[in-house]
C-alpha cells in the first residue's frame, strides 16, 4: 500500500510538473486513479512537504520551485552542466541558433541544458526539462535510428498516441513516416526535422555516446526557424554539430552518471 501510495504521488508530482498553469483536484484524481477524497489527502500532504500549493481562489493545485530545484541541484551536482555548457556556447556562437542537449534516461529524452545563440530576429527558446517528443524531432530521430524499426516503434508507442495536430505541417503521422525518417538519418549521420516538432521550425542533431561508442548518453542539435535554418544551413553546420557531439562523448561527467541512466531493463 506504501508503495502504491508513493507511485501516486510521485505521479501527481509529474502530472503537475507537465501543467505549468494548474490542475483541478478532479482530474489529478482521475489521472492517478485515485478517488477524490484520497487524492485530496495526498495533496494536502504534498502541501505540507511544501511541493504543491493551492490556489485559495481558483483550487487549482500547483507546483512550488521546491519540487525542480531538486533536479536543479541534482544536475549541478553531477556536474554535467558544468562540463558540457562550454561545448554548448561554441555551438551556439558558431550557429547563431538555439542548441540544446538531451540526455537519455530509459525510455525517454530529457533537455538538461540550452545556449541561445540568436542575436537578433526571432528566437526559438523553450524551456529545458521537457521531453524530447520521439514521432517528430531530430533529437528523437538521431536516437532511434540507432535501435531496430520493432524497438524504435515500441518505443515510439510506449510515449503515447502521436498528435500530429499539435506539431509542425510535416510532422509524421504514422509509424512508416517515422520509420522513413529513420532510415534517412542512418544514411546521413545525424538527424534532421523540418517544420515537423512545431510550425516554421528545424532542427539538426547527433548522438553522444560513450566511450566505445556502444551506448548513446544523450543528444545534442541546433535548432530554429526554418526560414533561417535552411537545408543549405544544416548541411553546413553538421560537421560542427558533429565535431561537438564527439567532444562531448569524451566528457568523463557524462558518462559516470548518463551511463547507467541509458540503460534501459525493458
Amino acid at each position: 500500500m506504501a508503495a502504491n501510495l508513493l507511485g501516486r504521488a510521485l505521479g501527481a508530482l509529474e502530472l503537475l510538473s507537465l501543467n505549468g498553469r494548474g490542475l483541478g483536484l478532479q482530474v489529478i484524481a482521475d489521472s492517478i486513479d485515485m478517488p477524490k477524497s484520497g487524492a485530496h489527502r495526498l495533496l494536502a500532504e504534498l502541501i505540507k512537504l511544501e511541493y504543491v500549493t493551492q490556489d485559495p481562489d481558483s483550487g487549482q493545485y500547483w507546483l512550488t520551485g521546491k519540487y525542480p530545484t531538486l533536479g536543479m541541484r541534482h544536475l549541478a551536482g553531477t556536474g554535467i552542466i558544468d562540463a558540457s555548457q562550454p561545448l554548448l556556447d561554441r555551438l551556439a556562437k558558431y550557429s547563431s541558433e538555439l542548441v540544446r542537449l538531451a540526455v537519455v534516461d530509459g525510455d525517454r529524452l530529457i533537455f538538461i541544458a540550452k545556449s541561445q545563440g540568436a542575436q537578433t530576429g526571432l528566437r526559438y527558446d523553450p524551456e529545458s526539462g521537457g521531453e524530447a517528443p520521439l514521432f517528430c524531432t531530430a533529437t528523437a530521430f538521431t536516437w532511434l535510428s540507432g535501435f531496430s524499426d520493432d524497438e524504435a516503434i515500441r518505443l515510439m508507442a510506449a510515449q503515447g498516441p502521436m498528435d500530429p495536430q499539435n506539431r509542425g505541417p510535416k510532422a509524421p503521422r504514422n509509424f512508416a513516416e517515422v520509420l522513413q525518417q529513420l532510415g534517412e538519418t542512418r544514411k546521413r549521420g545525424y538527424g534532421r526535422a523540418i517544420d515537423m516538432s512545431s510550425p516554421g521550425m528545424s532542427a539538426i542533431a547527433a548522438a553522444v555516446t560513450a566511450g566505445d561508442k556502444a551506448q548513446v548518453l544523450g543528444i545534442i542539435s541546433i535548432g530554429g526557424p526554418s526560414a533561417r535554418l535552411t537545408e543549405g544551413k544544416m548541411t553546413e553546420f553538421a560537421p560542427e554539430l558533429l565535431k561537438t557531439a564527439a567532444d562531448l562523448s569524451t566528457l568523463p561527467a557524462l558518462e559516470r552518471y548518463l551511463g547507467p541512466l541509458g540503460r534501459r531493463t525493458s
